[in-house]
C-alpha cells in the first residue's frame, strides 16, 4: 500500500490586547483567550455608560464555562446555546428595567481536530491570514455593510458613511439573536485575528495583514494596538491573534 500523508497535529499560540482608545474614558470591550480549549472571543459592549461594560462580560463569562470536552458539534452547539442564552437574558433585562440598550456584539472562534467554527453577531470580525494573503472571515451585521451589498454606495465610503457604527444585530437587541457562522479546515501557519471596531476604524486590511506577518503573536499584537492608537483610536480597541502551528515547529 502506498503512503497517506496525514496533516499535521496544530498547537496553537494567542495575544491578546484591549484599550479604551484616545478618547473614551471606559473600556467595554472584553476578551476571552482559552488557548487550552481551542476558544477566543472578543466582546464589544454596546449601550453606553456600563451597559454595555456588563453585557460585554456576561458573555466572556458565558462562554468561559465551555469545557475542552465533547465533539466539535457537541462544543460548538454549547457556544452557541451560551451566547443565545445571555442574549435572551439581557433582553429580559433591559424590558424589565423599562427599555434601553445593553448588548454587545461578538466574534468567537472555536478550534477542534484541523477545523474552525467561527460565530458572530455585529461588526467585530475575524480575519484569517495564510500565504501572507489575508481574508475576512465574517461579514459585518450593520447598515453600511447591507448598503455595500446592495450596491447603494461604494467600499470606500464606509468609514466616513454617518451611519458607520450603526449595528443590525447585537446580542442583547431583540429577543430571538440570529448568529452568523463559517466553518474551514486549519493549515498549520495560518495566523488568526479577532477584532472590534475600534480596530478595523483606524487600520486598513493591509496593514492589518502587514501586522499578522510579524514574527509571533506578541509582537503582531503589540504592533496593531500601537497603530490604532498613533491613529487616535476614537473607539475601544480589542484584538486576539492566534497563530496555528504544527506540533513540534
Amino acid at each position: 500500500m502506498g503512503e497517506v500523508d496525514c496533516p499535521p497535529r496544530l498547537t496553537f499560540r494567542a495575544a491578546a490586547r484591549t484599550h479604551a482608545g484616545c478618547v473614551r474614558s471606559l473600556n467595554e470591550d472584553r476578551l476571552l483567550v482559552r488557548t487550552d480549549a481551542g476558544l477566543w472571543a472578543v466582546a464589544d459592549g454596546m449601550g453606553g455608560h456600563q451597559a454595555g461594560e456588563v453585557a460585554a462580560s456576561r458573555l466572556v463569562e458565558a462562554l468561559d464555562r465551555l469545557t475542552p470536552d465533547g465533539s466539535g458539534y457537541q462544543r460548538l452547539r454549547a457556544l452557541i446555546g451560551g451566547v443565545e442564552q445571555v442574549n435572551g437574558d439581557l433582553f429580559r433585562a433591559a424590558g424589565e428595567a423599562g427599555g434601553g440598550t445593553s448588548g454587545a456584539t461578538v466574534v468567537a472562534l472555536l478550534t477542534h481536530d484541523g477545523h474552525f467554527a467561527c460565530v458572530w453577531a455585529g461588526d467585530s470580525r475575524a480575519y484569517r491570514l495564510r500565504d501572507r494573503r489575508l481574508e475576512q472571515v465574517t461579514h459585518d451585521h450593520t447598515v453600511v455593510q447591507s448598503l455595500i451589498d446592495r450596491g447603494e454606495i461604494a467600499e470606500t465610503a464606509r468609514r466616513t458613511h454617518p451611519k458607520v457604527h450603526m449595528v443590525t444585530r447585537a446580542v442583547g437587541a431583540a429577543a430571538e439573536l440570529d448568529l452568523d457562522q463559517r466553518f474551514a479546515e486549519i493549515a498549520a501557519g495560518d495566523r488568526f485575528l479577532l477584532c472590534s471596531d475600534g480596530l478595523t476604524a483606524c487600520v486598513s486590511d493591509a496593514e492589518l495583514a502587514e501586522h499578522l506577518a510579524a514574527a509571533d503573536p506578541e509582537t503582531a499584537a503589540d504592533g496593531l494596538l500601537e497603530l490604532a492608537l498613533q491613529r487616535g483610536a476614537p473607539d475601544n480597541v480589542s484584538l486576539i491573534v492566534v497563530w496555528a502551528v504544527a506540533q513540534g515547529g
